[in-house]
């Protein structure tokens, strides 16, 4: 089993985020893993349907759900931000500047640091790059022959050679070598 946390839930179950980013982590949680195991199981019916499957899907969320409220305190209106910083990141491709989550926060650039370094273990300009290269990597996917360079303006690169140095830092080869390679 796994699970995506929005960044609210992370502090209370990990003191560091950063130290466990990018990668999985096993947990031994009997508690969680005995109720979940249970909400999977049903009767013989649910197990050969479709709807089944959905039915002890829903169940083993819930079951989850219920973990890790019973773990995670009231939200704090920190917290909420975090989450608020996320949405933004994700949702908003005009944010390209740790300036810019400051702004449609309405907060300091010091608190967007705070908040990303707290709940989510990476800077927040990380947390940009990370969108903006996600995007590009969707659009050479999406349209293969679109020209590199206008997915890079999109983007705010300043110029192809840009996008291409950021694509072969993170993810290891350049967009063209990714566009020839993906199918």
């Amino acid at each position: 089993m796994g699970a995506l946390l929005r960044p609210a839930a992370v502090p209370p179950l990990v003191d560091d985020p950063a130290r466990i980013r990018d990668s999985y982590r096993r947990l031994a949680l009997p508690d969680l893993h005995a109720a979940v195991s249970a909400a999977m199981r049903g009767s013989d019916t649910e197990i050969e349907t479709e709807s089944g499957t959905e039915i002890r899907r829903t169940r083993a969320v819930a079951a989850f759900s219920d973990w890790l409220h019973a773990r995670v305190p009231t939200l704090t209106d920190e917290a909420r931000l975090a989450n608020a910083l996320a949405d933004l990141v994700e949702g908003d491709s005009s944010v390209l500047r740790v300036e810019d989550l400051a702004t449609g926060l309405g907060v300091s650039t010091r608190t967007v640091q705070r908040l990303a370094r707290r709940y989510v273990g990476l800077p927040p300009g990380a947390m940009i790059r990370r969108r903006r290269l996600q995007e590009a990597a969707e659009r050479i996917r999406a349209e293969p022959a679109v020209d590199l360079a206008a997915i890079a303006a999109d983007l705010g690169y300043a110029d192809q050679a840009h996008l291409t140095n950021d694509f072969r830092s993170v993810l290891g080869h350049t967009p063209s070598r990714y566009r020839h390679d993906t199918p």
